[in-house]
C-alpha cells in the first residue's frame, strides 16, 4: 500500500498539533491550544456572542457541490457544539445557538434558506435579530482563488466575484466582517467557474474533503478565540 500524500492540509494539521504538545494546548479536534487564552469560569455576556455564516444553496441538489462548502463547515461546527440546525423564527435561516468551548463565547451558526446571491437578507436578518454587528460576524465560502485544501482568513477585502459575498455586503452596507475562505481551485481547461463551483467534488478531492472541512472550522474557532492575527499565522500557509 502507497502511503498517503503529504498535502497541504495533512502539513498544517501535523504542525498544529506538534504545537498541542506544548503547555498550552490546541484546539477543536487538534487540542486545546485556542481554548487556553480565556480562563475557565470567566463570565460570557450576551456581548460576546458571534455570528457564524456557512454559505451554499440549499437543497439536495447542491449538497455535495463546491460551492456548499460553507453549509459543511457549519454542519462540522455543529457537530462540535452538539446540536443540530433548526428553522429560524424569520424562516429565512436555520440556526444552531450554543459555545463550542466552555467558557468560550456565545456562537450563533447560520445559513440561508434562500440560494447563494440572495444571502444577504438572512444574513442581515439573523444580524439584527440577534443584535450582532458586522464586527463579529464570521463568513465561511468557497474561494476560486486560493487551491483545493487550503484555508485563507481575513478581515474585509472585495468579493471577488463571489455572489454570496456581494449579496451580504449590499444588504449589511459594508464588506468589513471576517472571512474564512476554503479553497476550490479554479477549473481546469476552458470549463466554466459557474460550472465548475456548482458541480460536485471529483473523487480524489472527497479524500480529503473532511479533512479541510475539519480544518476550516478549526480555523473559525482560533479566529473567535485567539484573534485574526494567530489565526493568520496558523492558517494561512
Amino acid at each position: 500500500m502507497q502511503p498517503s500524500p503529504v498535502t497541504p492540509a495533512r502539513r498544517a494539521r501535523s504542525r498544529l498539533t506538534s504545537e498541542s504538545d506544548g503547555p498550552s494546548g490546541a484546539f477543536g479536534p487538534l487540542g486545546r491550544l485556542v481554548r487556553s487564552l480565556r480562563k475557565a469560569g470567566d463570565p460570557v455576556s450576551d456581548s460576546d456572542a458571534w455570528l457564524v455564516v456557512g454559505l451554499g444553496n440549499p437543497g439536495p441538489t447542491y449538497a455535495a457541490t463546491r460551492h456548499n462548502v460553507g453549509y459543511l463547515v457549519t454542519d462540522e461546527l455543529a457537530s462540535r457544539i452538539g446540536s443540530g440546525f433548526r428553522a429560524h423564527k424569520s424562516g429565512r435561516a436555520e440556526v444552531v445557538e450554543g459555545r463550542l468551548a466552555l467558557g468560550g463565547p456565545r456562537v450563533v451558526l447560520g445559513r440561508a434558506r434562500s440560494y447563494m446571491n440572495e444571502s444577504g437578507g438572512p444574513v442581515a436578518s439573523l444580524s439584527s435579530f440577534y443584535k450582532i454587528g458586522a464586527e463579529r460576524l464570521v463568513v465561511v465560502h468557497d474561494e476560486l482563488d486560493i487551491p483545493f485544501e487550503t484555508i485563507r482568513v481575513k478581515l474585509g477585502g472585495g468579493d471577488n466575484g463571489h455572489n454570496g459575498l456581494r449579496s451580504i455586503r449590499g444588504s449589511l452596507g459594508t464588506g468589513d466582517f471576517y472571512r474564512v475562505r476554503v479553497g476550490v481551485g479554479r477549473p481546469p481547461g476552458r470549463r466554466s467557474a459557474a460550472d465548475f463551483v456548482l458541480a460536485p467534488y471529483s473523487a480524489s478531492e472527497r479524500k480529503f474533503l473532511q479533512l479541510q472541512v475539519e480544518r476550516a472550522a478549526d480555523a473559525v474557532e482560533s479566529l473567535l478565540d485567539a484573534g485574526l492575527e494567530r489565526t493568520q499565522s496558523l492558517f494561512n500557509s
